[in-house]
């Protein structure tokens, strides 16, 4: 029986992706004030990102519960023996730990091995597509978690944001709160470094956070993977992935839209680029 994959929703796979690999994703939570959404179940993004602006109550997050992962491991125990947990980075989230206790009270027979990928967004969609194929090749459950853990250290995920208020706002701003402060006039760039929030670089407007993720990309020799995500502005994100077409297949480029978990943090205006390099000689 192959291996089967899980992951959270801030692997921004979506629904027909996910279906097409064969991957169970559990959604974290998004809380207006007394009302809580499951992630891209509930309510859709466009909805949320609406709100986000335009509702005077700040949305919080929360992490999937235990049982919310148990309810997966019982279901594909029936399916499967072996079962592999990709969560988003447990710098960030608590969500590695409900994952890790709902297999420490996993009583059925299938062996579970959980993965802290440091990685968010698509940089985890991405391992998770390697993961999946590799599965799907008939790879071990050993075999593939020690290909998502040499993958780890092989994932970049660079951010172009308009404003770190949002970010700075729900805490998770990480080693980016240096550039608060001075941000009126210019957009910053981060990336996620060791699990958490970086500052990369500022830039003066939004068309110079587009070149700069071009040629973070375009600075890669060899590429496994790439995918390019946006929150509310599909146009932008095309622009990106034509360009990157030089430089890469573009149509092995994954499109995502970040979804309103991390648009809590990330605000309206977010565009990245998520990279999985590939292996060296």
């Amino acid at each position: 029986m192959a291996v089967k994959i899980v992951t959270d929703s801030l692997s921004d796979i979506t629904s027909d992706l996910a279906k097409k690999l064969g991957v169970s994703v559990v959604p974290l939570y998004v809380r207006f004030g007394e009302q809580v959404y499951k992630d891209r179940i509930d309510m859709t993004t466009e909805e949320f990102y609406k709100r986000l602006v335009e509702d005077p109550v700040l949305p919080t997050t929360t992490q999937p519960t235990p049982a919310d992962f148990g309810a997966v491991y019982d279901k594909l125990a029936k399916e499967t023996d072996e079962i592999l947990v990709m969560t988003l980075s447990s710098k960030l989230s608590g969500t590695y730990q409900s994952a890790l206790q709902a297999k420490n009270m996993f009583t059925g027979k299938a062996r579970i091995e959980v993965i802290d990928s440091q990685a968010v967004i698509m940089g985890l969609g991405l391992l998770v597509v390697a993961a999946s194929n590799a599965a799907k090749a008939g790879a071990s459950l050993d075999e593939v978690a020690a290909q998502v853990r040499d993958g780890v250290k092989r994932t970049y995920s660079v951010m172009s944001f308009d404003t770190l208020k949002y970010l700075a706002r729900g805490g998770r701003i990480g080693k980016a709160q240096s550039f608060l402060g001075s941000m009126l006039s210019v957009k910053p760039v981060l990336w996620l470094k060791d699990g958490e929030v970086h500052p990369l670089t500022r830039v003066r407007s939004r068309a110079a956070g587009m070149d700069y993720l071009y040629n973070f990309v375009a600075g890669f020799k060899k590429i496994e993977g790439l995918a390019v995500e946006h929150a509310t502005t599909p146009a932008d994100a095309e622009t990106l992935i034509d360009r990157l077409g030089a430089i890469y297949p573009k149509e092995k480029i994954y499109r995502a839209t970040v979804s309103p978990v991390f648009g809590t943090y990330g605000g309206p205006h977010v565009l990245s680029v998520c990279v999985l390099e590939g292996k060296k000689d």
